[in-house]
């Protein structure tokens, strides 16, 4: 049984050693690409996840009603909708969204959110690189 798992193992490490060295004599044919090398050519799933942000028209009219269920869905409180209440014309008062606080440190990226939303007024954006060189960004 000893000689048997020993065999295995040097077995196994002949076949991880044979995938090295096809890496090392065809690394041309490697997929794997360094970032940021590739950030001209690179194209993002369409199911990626980013931070969420709310589109707004060309008149910068948004879809959002201020209904809160973006918030009261998220499981960790990364955002916050901040309502106010506009007097209409007849005299009624419209709630309306004064604005969205998105807390991407807190976000998980889980789309909850963006679920709950009924009205689809906020999406997950493709947006991933917040690192800057300086620290005025």
């Amino acid at each position: 049984k000893y000689i048997k798992e020993v065999w295995l193992a040097i077995k196994s490490l002949f076949v991880g050693m044979r995938r090295t060295g096809y890496y090392f004599t065809h690394h041309k044919e490697i997929i794997t690409q360094e970032y940021p090398d590739n950030k001209d050519s690179l194209i993002l799933p369409k199911r990626f996840k980013g931070e969420v942000v709310m589109p707004h028209n060309e008149n910068n009219e948004h879809r959002c009603t201020g209904c809160q269920a973006c918030e009261i869905a998220c499981p960790n409180g990364s955002l916050k909708v901040v309502t106010e209440f506009n007097l209409l014309e007849n005299g009624r008062k419209k709630k309306a969204i004064d604005k969205l606080v998105y807390h991407l440190e807190l976000c998980t990226m889980c789309n909850l959110c963006v679920e709950a939303c009924p009205s689809d007024a906020i999406i997950m954006d493709q947006t991933f690189e917040h690192s800057v060189f300086d620290r005025m960004n």
